[in-house]
């Protein structure tokens, strides 16, 4: 039998990466998919050694899964990146997108890189999403992150209206079109799990502006624009904009397994959503690409330069990019 194939690009090898990736692989073995990794063969096999040696056990041997071999230029120091080890992470992102639109793999997966080693090797991106997005020639994409409690199987899903941008630019980035957008693509994700979502969105300001005491932009645009949306979604249960300091409370209870909670929010900007998912699902969250010919995850931390060389970088998100791409790609 022929199983989908995933691409997974294998990130800055100076991080965690290739770490996290041969670890999730060896938890992974018998699922049904074909993982491709895009990386350098000689750091991978490198890496496994180095793993090995430090008496780490539950690892699947480069020999045994397909790569795209992308050679590094210079020699790679575990938790120190540089120029060429940022450039390596870009180049392998580009071969794997590449290998996703002419069919050869079904869905992506993406390790961690450094955007600021990007910068430096010369290619200027706030993200992997938004290189992604060009190289696929949609306008922009979106970025939501999922995860499953593990008390009940609840799955947490929140969708950012903003992502890598200074809080100064914030305001003038959304507008109403921005935020109707994101709520229909969160409608459209979570009607996987549920025909009938129940929705929440944060509000902008403290306490959702206070009836105009602490800021209007809630009042003057963004209560009437949901309203409307709710006109044209009377299936969809919608609340907001609620507190931002309050709006994941609901979250935090379903996560312990005490109740369900909303099927999805819409957070503004990025801390505003980042904080409670990390909080509550540290380690088991996936990033999920929204608006690409094809689904691509990844997990929802970053390159783990302090420990790259020990060893002890945990795959559980990892291992959670790579189901949620099976599952839904």
């Amino acid at each position: 039998m022929t199983y989908p194939k995933i691409a997974i690009s294998m990130g800055d090898p100076a991080g965690i990466g290739p770490e996290v990736i041969l670890k999730a692989l060896a938890k992974l073995e018998n699922s049904r998919f074909q993982p491709v990794v895009i990386g350098s063969r000689a750091h991978l096999k490198e890496t496994y050694k180095h793993l090995k040696i430090k008496g780490i056990k539950n690892l699947q041997d480069p020999e045994r899964f397909e790569i795209h071999d992308f050679p590094i230029t210079g020699k790679v120091i575990l938790g120190r990146g540089n120029p060429s080890t940022g450039a390596a992470s870009f180049g392998c992102l580009t071969i794997a997108t590449e290998l996703v639109l002419k069919g050869y793999c079904n869905s992506l997966v993406t390790a961690p890189i450094a955007k600021h080693l990007w910068l430096e090797a010369g290619h200027r991106y706030s993200g992997q999403t938004e290189r992604l997005a060009e190289l696929v020639g949609v306008p922009g994409a979106s970025m939501l992150f999922t995860a499953k409690s593990p008390k009940n199987h609840w799955r947490l899903n929140t969708i950012l209206a903003t992502t890598h941008i200074p809080i100064s630019q914030i305001c003038k980035q959304l507008t109403e079109q921005l935020i109707s957008t994101k709520l229909s693509t969160l409608l459209s994700f979570c009607r996987q799990f549920t025909p009938k979502p129940h929705l929440v969105v944060a509000g902008l300001n403290p306490h959702a502006g206070e009836l105009n005491q602490l800021g209007k932009e809630e009042h003057e645009w963004l209560i009437p624009l949901l309203d409307q949306w709710q006109q044209e979604h009377p299936e969809v249960k919608l609340e907001g904009p609620l507190a931002p300091d309050t709006c994941w409370l609901g979250a935090g209870q379903a996560w312990a397994g005490e109740n369900k909670g909303p099927d999805g929010y819409l957070a503004l900007y990025h801390d505003q959503g980042l904080i409670p998912v990390k909080l509550l699902a540290f380690d088991m969250a996936v990033n999920v690409s929204l608006g690409l010919p094809f689904l691509r995850t990844s997990p929802d931390h970053g390159t783990g330069f302090g420990i790259a060389s020990e060893g002890i970088a945990r795959s559980t998100s990892m291992e959670a990019a790579i189901i949620t791409a099976h599952e839904l790609g």
